[in-house]
């Protein structure tokens, strides 16, 4: 692995055009780190570790009513900043880059929709998008501006002090006791909503899976843009990858899982880097 840090935006720049010149059709893959300029908190520090508490389990959503309500009360709190997210230079270039034909598909394990908003087409939530609702008992799909609205609406006079802003729309508030927090069921069937993205201990869905594996398998390069790919959901890419021999570059501000796999880590910001490099 070449490992480069503490070099100029320039050079950084060069190198991973230089790279990249080499390949047709790179798969791209991106993380937390290519959202974070947009205002959207991320994870984990430049080591890989938790910032934060690790988020709710989807065994903890579904099994403890407490828990729900917390997560949807302070999900409420969040949202209307998250929302109103803009996609940063990053996501402007990717979607630039992906118009020459160069990149053969971009998987992100973002939930923000910051590259369909920037103008990028092929795209695989991998982790899902918080704009759309889900019943858990009928399938049912609806807006997460809907849910928002309902949410307004059934807890009436309810409010709290946000004490910061955390990722995919959470926000840590003031009070501990959710109790009188009132969550909306399915209009359909009465069923359990919960936002349509996986998560922890929640698997990805297969056929998502298989479309992403697909496409990376008729890539000839992959490159991953600000992820520590420390969630194996994401990991496994460039695992697959590299069993592959398919040469993988990295670009993120701290080390990775896949550091060892790689044949280029640039320590560097993407929304500084990437605009040279793909222009």
């Amino acid at each position: 692995m070449h490992v480069i840090a503490d070099v100029d935006a320039a050079s950084e720049a060069r190198l991973l055009r230089d790279w990249l010149s080499a390949f047709d059709r790179v798969f791209v893959l991106t993380g937390a780190g290519c959202s974070t300029a947009s205002g959207i908190p991320d994870y984990r520090d430049e080591a890989g570790g938790w910032k934060r508490k690790p988020p709710v389990t989807y065994q903890a959503f579904t099994q403890d009513d407490e828990t729900r309500r917390r997560y949807w009360a302070r999900s409420f709190a969040g949202w209307p900043v998250f929302s109103t997210a803009q996609p940063n230079r990053a996501h402007r270039a990717l979607a630039e880059w992906e118009a020459t034909g160069r990149m053969s598909m971009l998987l992100t394990q973002n939930v923000d929709t910051l590259h369909q908003r920037a103008g990028s087409r092929h795209v695989i939530d991998l982790h899902g998008r918080l704009d759309t609702i889900r019943c858990l008992d009928c399938g049912d799909l609806t807006p997460r501006e809907a849910m928002q609205q309902r949410l307004a609406d059934a807890n009436a006079g309810w409010i709290d002090t946000i004490a910061a802003f955390a990722p995919d729309g959470d926000a840590d508030l003031e009070r501990t006791d959710f109790r009188d927090f009132v969550i909306p069921a399915c209009t359909c069937c009465g069923g359990m909503l919960k936002p349509d993205v996986v998560f922890f201990g929640e698997n990805v869905p297969r056929a998502r899976f298989e479309h992403a594996r697909d496409a990376l398998a008729a890539s000839d390069a992959l490159l991953v843009v600000g992820s520590s790919l420390m969630v194996y959901s994401g990991f496994r890419f460039a695992r697959m990858a590299h069993e592959a021999g398919t040469p993988i570059a990295l670009l993120t501000r701290g080390s990775t899982r896949a550091d060892e796999l790689a044949s280029l880590a640039l320590r560097a910001d993407c929304t500084v880097v990437l605009p040279d490099a793909l222009g």
